[in-house]
């Protein structure tokens, strides 16, 4: 069954992402600008309980490469496309890859009041951290040992994210999942995307929320002698119906689209 790709969200905190507002020219020529980091590379994260019903993740070097060079990505405020600061098109939003991970240069324009409340609350640390919204492309998944918090050996697994679609960045005021409901949700569209039913069930023992997120039986096909078998019918492919299980699950889970 092929994938249906779905909006994840990843965070950092304020003082990871490396926040700055660069000041306006003096002299009127440049307006105030904003500089930091939405993602880290090769920094392990653990992804709601690696132990149980999550997993660890890492950002590989270089998985910006191929969306930076085709994608239009914008900057947001708390991820609301109604609050654009810049975009890629415009020339107001710059992004690279440096040594740390995504880095992020972007033009403010005082002239949107919601700029200016971004710079203010940036200021007063009520803005405190970076996340960026993204579809995976490539991922590898692989089993890693780890020390638990009482000095014994444990397995987990380790989600490895080689390329991705970036959407937006986006100056947010809760930089990482902190509830459970967030934490599952990212955990079941990761493991959804991976397309792993076995993958979901082992996690769902101990969450099963998680149960959800996994893949309806195929129907038997049904044989129709007034069909062309080899023509594609509206609405009847899995892929359709995948997808269309994902929008719900996605409006349910408050998921970006």
């Amino acid at each position: 069954m092929p994938k249906t790709p779905t909006t994840e969200r990843r965070g950092l905190s304020l003082a990871t992402a490396g926040l700055q507002v660069r000041a306006a020219d003096e002299e009127g020529g440049a307006r105030p600008g904003f500089t930091g980091h939405a993602a880290v590379f090769n920094s392990r994260t653990a992804i709601g309980n690696p132990l149980t019903w999550g997993f660890y993740e890492e950002i590989a070097p270089g998985a910006f490469t191929k969306t930076i060079r085709e994608g239009d990505a914008r900057m947001l405020v708390d991820h609301d496309t109604r609050l654009v600061v810049s975009r890629v098109s415009a020339g107001s939003l710059r992004l690279a890859q440096d040594q740390i991970g995504l880095a992020v240069d972007a033009d403010l324009d005082d002239r949107l009041s919601y700029v200016s409340d971004l710079v203010v609350n940036l200021d007063n640390r009520n803005i405190t951290g970076m996340s960026f919204g993204f579809q995976v492309v490539k991922d590898d998944w692989q089993m890693v040992d780890v020390e638990t918090v009482d000095g014994d050996r444990a397995e987990a697994e380790l989600r490895i994210i080689r390329e991705v679609k970036l959407f937006e960045v986006s100056a947010v005021t809760f930089p990482a999942y902190e509830d459970t409901t967030a934490a599952l949700r990212s955990v079941g569209v990761a493991l959804a995307a991976r397309g792993d039913d076995a993958a979901i069930a082992r996690r769902a023992a101990f969450r099963p929320e998680l149960n959800d997120f996994r893949r309806e039986p195929e129907p038997e096909p049904v044989s129709d002698p007034t069909r062309d078998d080899d023509a594609t019918q509206p609405g009847e492919t899995t892929g359709a119906r995948q997808a269309m299980r994902m929008e719900a699950l996605a409006a349910r889970f408050r998921l970006a689209r």
